[in-house]
C-alpha cells in the first residue's frame, strides 16, 4: 500500500498527537477505511503505543477497520425512530441489500449500519445515505432511494 497519502496527511496535522481523530478521519476518507499500514505508520509517526491508535480507532463508530462499500447507510434505532418505524425500514433495507447491518454487499456498492441515535428525533425515522439525511422516512421512500443509486450505477450519488 502506498503510505504517500498518509504520511501528507500527518504533515498536514505536524504530527501532533492532540490531531490523532483529524488524522483518522482524513485517512479514512482517502481510503474509505482505516488500512492496519496506515494505522502502524500513524502510530509510528505519533510515537503512540499502536495498541492505544487501535482503542481509539475502534472507540467511534464513524472509524472502520474494514473496507466499507461505495455508498453508506445509515439508519436510526432510537426510540423516535423505532416507533415511528424504524424497524420496518431495516427490514427491508437488508432485504433489498442482502446483508445485515455491518455488512458490506458483495459488489462493495453499500455499507449498511445502524446507530442508536442520530440526534433528529423530530424528523424520525430517519435514514443518512452518503451522509445526507432523509427524514420522515418509510420503508418504500427508502427503498427507491437506494434503487435511485443502484440505477445511476458505481459512481451514483444520493
Amino acid at each position: 500500500m502506498e503510505l504517500g497519502a498518509v504520511n501528507g496527511i500527518i504533515d498536514k496535522y505536524q504530527a501532533k498527537i492532540t490531531s490523532l481523530i483529524s488524522i483518522l478521519h482524513d485517512i479514512q476518507d482517502q481510503y474509505n477505511y482505516l488500512p492496519e499500514t496506515a494505522l502502524k505508520k500513524v502510530a509510528s509517526r505519533l510515537q503512540m503505543d499502536l495498541n492505544d491508535l487501535y482503542g481509539v480507532a475502534t472507540f467511534y463508530k464513524s472509524f472502520s477497520l474494514v473496507p466499507k462499500g461505495r455508498h453508506s447507510i445509515t439508519l436510526c434505532r432510537g426510540t423516535a425512530c423505532h416507533v415511528q418505524g424504524g424497524p420496518k425500514i431495516l427490514r427491508e433495507m437488508k432485504k433489498e441489500l442482502a446483508i445485515e447491518p455491518g455488512q458490506t454487499t458483495k459488489d462493495k456498492n453499500f455499507s449498511l449500519e445502524v446507530v442508536n441515535c442520530l440526534g433528529v428525533c423530530a424528523i424520525g425515522p430517519v435514514m443518512v445515505v452518503d451522509g445526507k439525511f432523509y427524514g420522515e422516512m418509510n420503508w418504500v421512500k427508502a427503498k427507491r432511494i437506494v434503487e435511485k443509486i443502484m440505477k445511476k450505477g458505481n459512481g451514483g450519488r444520493a
